[in-house]
């Protein structure tokens, strides 16, 4: 009988052979790493076999079904403990050491004014409470429970929100992912200074705006019958000049690319008898509108000029997040600093000064950042300012306005609506939420959460996955101490003088999603340990409360 080849199958066998041919390499360096171990574990156990067979012979001839089974399972457990053995070392948590510190080593910490983050102190966070099952078992029902009723709500949380350290301004708004229904809300509808959490709604837009796919270039071109080389930039704000790129756009690479292409040009023209001199080089900025210097003012720590070319954030020192002194001309540190690399590559240039690319410049070589769905949860986790106004910027150039920052806060607004989601009152001043003229509310930040887990949305994804985890991560990593949302709450802080906010997602004890935005003005400044201890308190009640 002949059966015929499932219609499902045909169409997913491409990406199934693609797949395996991914990973067929890594399993082979997994097969001849556990080779040694595996062979060792064999010898060990070959003794104890030939003794049970040589016991057991005379009393099976064949085995039965059931022995067949048990043998085979016992074989397998065998194979397993060794595999397992060799690929060590395991910590009492069951993940292997080396891949936590891999984990820790990726970490990227930074933002404006947020605290140290998870590992600089060598104290660990205590081992977050189990959450509920991720699948439920056979006929579980997680997640099918009843949501947690408004009333019940707010006789958990209302006392909190109402606590006078909060000072007089306050908001709330608790929002069921799976259904929209919002089950709490206290001045949630009411527009509040956000803080770091505007980059939740910079996030979205610029993920609706360009797609998380979207890659910012840095370009070296040649204008055409001259030996000018411009260094045009795209805006990439996390292009760098050091040695360890660390995954993103290298300002090395583009020398060396550069350099090999200039100096194959050069060996054409001296075959043709032309002269190849020292190269004119300059740098373009044109790509971004209006000033480069944020309200807050031009000597901020937490923040660069905003340029569309800058290398490693403008920073004077090795650091790669949080505060730090900032170049007072990034564009032309970057511009100087490839001058360097280009001359130590043997190409000669001149000072760089400012130009604009013609549109018939030829491309020399190109540099690329990650994808934006990377710079969104590195943005996120981090709070990295620089990062949040770059992508406030891209989301104006892909919806065609002014890539400044009254520019970017148009293009967010306009792609913010083509969502649906609820903007009255709300104000975008820049993408970061450093500026206090910034003004969101609370039912604009859970719909904004709720947008993103949509299934029809999975752009947007991101913007959760970005999301710091109490206790562990981020922003996060040195608040839920001792507290029930450790490792259970995911949230993007937010810290001015005197505004404290939280926003992001949660599930309760009976499997339900919850997104949640707290936002807290006072004057005079109420204590910000205080503030902070409060809305941490306000998100680990809602891990906890199963208030249905």
């Amino acid at each position: 009988m002949v059966v015929p080849e499932l219609r499902s199958w045909r169409a997913a066998r491409p990406h199934v052979a693609r797949v395996a041919r991914a990973v067929r390499p890594r399993l082979v360096r997994a097969a001849e790493a556990v080779k040694p171990p595996l062979v060792r574990a064999a010898e060990a156990v070959k003794p104890p076999l030939v003794r049970a067979t040589e016991a057991v012979k005379p009393l099976v001839k064949r085995p039965s079904t059931v022995q067949f089974t048990t043998g085979a399972a016992a074989l397998g457990l065998v194979v397993a403990a060794t595999v397992v053995t060799a690929a060590g070392p395991w910590d009492s948590t069951g993940q292997r050491t080396a891949e936590r510190d891999w984990a820790a080593s990726r970490e990227r910490a930074g933002g404006a004014d947020h605290g140290a983050v998870s590992g600089v102190s060598g104290k660990e966070p205590a081992p977050a409470p189990s959450a509920v099952s991720v699948l439920a078992g056979v006929g579980g029902t997680a997640g099918s429970a009843p949501s947690p009723s408004e009333k019940a709500l707010g006789g958990v949380l209302g006392p909190l929100l109402d606590d006078p350290a909060l000072g007089g301004g306050r908001a709330g708004a608790v929002v069921d992912i799976a259904t929209g229904k919002r089950l709490y809300g206290k001045g949630a509808d009411a527009a509040r200074t956000p803080a770091s959490t505007t980059k939740i709604a910079t996030a979205v837009a610029a993920l609706t705006a360009a797609g998380p796919d979207h890659r910012i270039a840095t370009r070296a071109v040649l204008e055409p019958g001259t030996e000018e080389v411009v260094l045009v930039g795209g805006g990439d704000p996390t292009l760098t000049a050091r040695k360890d790129a660390a995954g993103n756009a290298s300002l090395r690479a583009l020398a060396d690319d550069t350099a090999r292409a200039l100096k194959s040009r050069k060996a054409g023209q001296r075959e043709k008898g032309g002269k190849a001199g020292e190269v004119t080089l300059s740098y373009d900025t044109s790509l971004y509108a209006g000033t480069a210097v944020h309200p807050i003012g031009a000597d901020n720590t937490n923040l660069a000029r905003v340029t569309a070319l800058m290398a490693d954030e403008g920073r004077l020192d090795d650091s790669s997040s949080g505060p730090a002194d900032r170049s007072t001309d990034p564009a032309g540190d970057a511009a100087r600093k490839f001058a360097d690399l280009l001359h130590e590559r043997g190409i000669k240039t001149t000072v760089p000064g400012t130009s604009k690319a013609s549109a018939r410049a030829k491309t020399l070589a190109t540099v690329k950042s990650p994808p934006l769905s990377a710079l969104v949860e590195r943005m996120l986790t981090s709070s990295d300012n620089d990062i949040a106004e770059a992508l406030a910027r891209q989301t104006a150039l892909a919806a065609g306005e002014p890539a400044s920052f009254k520019g970017g806060g148009a293009a967010t607004r306009e792609q913010l609506k083509k969502l649906g989601l609820p903007l009255k009152g709300a104000k975008f001043a820049d993408g970061s939420g450093l500026d206090r003229a910034d003004k969101l509310t609370a039912d604009l930040l859970t719909a904004l959460l709720a947008k993103a887990a949509d299934p029809d949305r999975p752009e947007l994804r991101p913007v959760l996955t970005g999301l710091p985890v109490a206790g562990f991560t981020g922003t996060l990593s040195k608040r839920y101490e001792g507290r029930p949302g450790t490792g259970l709450v995911r949230a993007k802080t937010g810290t001015l003088t005197g505004v404290h906010t939280l926003a992001g997602t949660v599930v309760d004890t009976d499997g339900r999603l919850l997104a949640f935005a707290f936002l807290t003005e006072s004057d005079p400044p109420a204590n910000p340990a205080t503030a902070q201890q409060t809305l941490d308190d306000l998100a680990s009640e809602l891990a906890t409360c199963g208030c249905d």
